[in-house]
C-alpha cells in the first residue's frame, strides 16, 4: 500500500480546520479563513515538491509563504474589516516576492533574505501587538482577551521563528548550494503552520460573530473606524488635550463614571460578546480614552475591570441563588469555565465552587 506523504496528511487536517473556520463564519470569507487556506496551500504545494519538483512548484512556493506574514497580521489585528484602500500596502511584500521569483534563474536575486525580512517584520510588528497589552485588540471579546493576547504572541515568535528558518535557507545556498534547503523549508512548514493556524482559530473564537442590534444602533449614532473604536467623545474632554493634571483625572473620572453607569445600569458585562470596540460604541467614547483612564486610574486594563463587573454579579448569584456554577458563568458573560475560573481566582482569590461553600 503506498504512502501518502505527510505534507498531504498535515494538508488534509488544515483543509479540515479550514472548514470547520468556515462553518462558524456562517461560510463568509474572513482574513483567517483566507489564512488558513494559505497554510492548506503552502503544505500542498511543499507535498508536491516532495514528489514532482517541477519549475512552477518552485516558483509558486515563495509566493504563497510570503501571503503569510501580512495575512496573519490583518487576521490578528482586525485589520481585514477595513476598506482595501487602508490595508494594499500589505501587498508589496508578496508582489516583490513574485518578481523576484519569476526571475530567480536569471539573476538569482536574495529571495530568502526578503522572505525572511517579511517574517521578521511581521513577526516583530505581531510581539509588539502583544506587548502593548490586551486593550489592543479591541475586537477580541473582553472575557476571552487574555488568550486571545496570548495567541498573538506565540504568532509573533512563530513569524519570528519562520523568519530564522529562511536565513538558514539562505545560509545553505551560499555554503551548501541549497543541498538541504528543501528539507530545512519543508520540516519548518511542518512545525510552524498547524501551531499558527491553530492561534489563528483561537483569535476567530475571541471574536464575536454577528453584530447585535445594539451595535447596529450605536453604529449610526456614531459613525466610526470598526477596527479601533474611534467614536466622537460626546461631551468628555480628551484627557490628552488637557490643561493640567487636575483636568486630566476630571476627565478621566467622567469616562469611568459613564463606563460604571452602563455596567451598573444597562449591565453591559452581561453581553457575552462585548469586546472594547462595542463598548466603546455603546457609551460614545472613543476606545483609546476608555482604555487610558481605566490604566490611569485603575491601573489595570479594561478587560480585568469588565471581568470584575462579572464577577462581582457571579458572586451575588453564588451567595444568594442556588444556580449551578456553570448556569451562573454564562449568566455573568462568560463563555469558557477556564477563564471564568482565572477571573474568580484574581477577584476572589479562590473558586467558585470554594466560595459557595465557604458561604461569604
Amino acid at each position: 500500500m503506498p504512502a501518502i506523504p505527510l505534507p498531504f496528511v498535515l494538508a488534509l487536517l488544515l483543509l479540515i480546520l479550514l472548514l470547520q473556520n468556515l462553518q462558524r463564519s456562517g461560510f463568509r470569507p474572513t482574513a483567517s479563513t483566507v489564512f488558513i487556506g494559505g497554510c492548506t496551500l503552502l503544505t500542498a504545494v511543499v507535498g508536491l515538491r516532495w514528489t514532482i519538483d517541477m519549475p512552477a512548484l518552485r516558483m509558486l512556493q515563495p509566493v504563497v509563504a510570503s501571503l503569510l506574514p501580512p495575512f496573519a497580521w490583518l487576521s490578528f489585528t482586525g485589520l481585514a474589516r477595513q476598506p482595501f484602500r487602508h490595508a494594499w500596502h500589505h501587498a508589496a511584500g508578496p508582489v516583490l516576492v513574485l518578481i523576484l521569483s519569476a526571475t530567480w534563474t536569471r539573476w538569482h536575486p536574495p529571495l530568502d533574505l526578503v522572505l525572511a525580512g517579511l517574517f521578521f517584520g511581521y513577526g516583530a510588528a505581531l510581539l509588539r501587538q502583544a506587548a502593548a497589552g490586551t486593550d489592543r485588540l479591541v475586537d477580541a471579546r473582553l472575557s476571552d482577551a487574555p488568550t486571545a493576547r496570548r495567541a498573538v504572541l506565540f504568532a509573533g515568535l512563530v513569524l519570528v521563528g519562520s523568519g530564522c528558518v529562511d536565513l538558514a535557507v539562505a545560509v545553505d545556498f551560499d555554503l551548501f548550494g541549497g543541498q538541504h534547503a528543501a528539507s530545512i523549508v519543508s520540516l519548518a512548514n511542518m512545525l510552524t503552520l498547524p501551531v499558527i493556524a491553530y492561534a489563528i482559530m483561537v483569535i476567530g473564537r475571541s471574536q464575536p460573530g454577528h453584530e447585535t442590534g445594539d451595535d447596529a444602533a450605536a453604529r449610526s449614532d456614531f459613525p466610526a473606524d470598526e477596527s479601533n473604536g474611534n467614536v466622537p467623545p460626546q461631551a468628555i474632554t480628551s484627557p490628552s488635550t488637557a490643561d493640567d493634571a487636575d483636568g486630566q483625572q476630571a476627565a478621566d473620572a467622567a469616562i469611568l463614571d459613564r463606563v460604571d453607569r452602563a455596567m451598573q445600569e444597562r449591565q453591559l458585562y452581561r453581553d457575552p460578546d462585548l469586546t472594547l470596540t462595542r463598548l466603546a460604541r455603546r457609551i460614545g467614547i472613543p476606545a483609546r480614552q476608555i482604555s487610558a483612564a481605566v490604566n490611569r486610574i485603575h491601573g489595570r486594563n479594561v478587560s480585568q475591570v469588565v471581568n470584575e463587573y462579572r464577577i462581582a454579579e457571579a458572586m451575588r448569584l453564588l451567595r444568594e441563588t442556588d444556580r449551578p456554577v456553570t448556569t451562573v458563568m454564562f449568566d455573568c458573560g462568560f463563555q469558557t469555565k477556564s477563564n471564568f475560573n482565572r477571573e474568580f481566582a484574581r477577584v476572589a482569590g479562590m473558586t467558585p465552587s470554594d466560595y459557595r461553600r465557604s458561604g461569604s
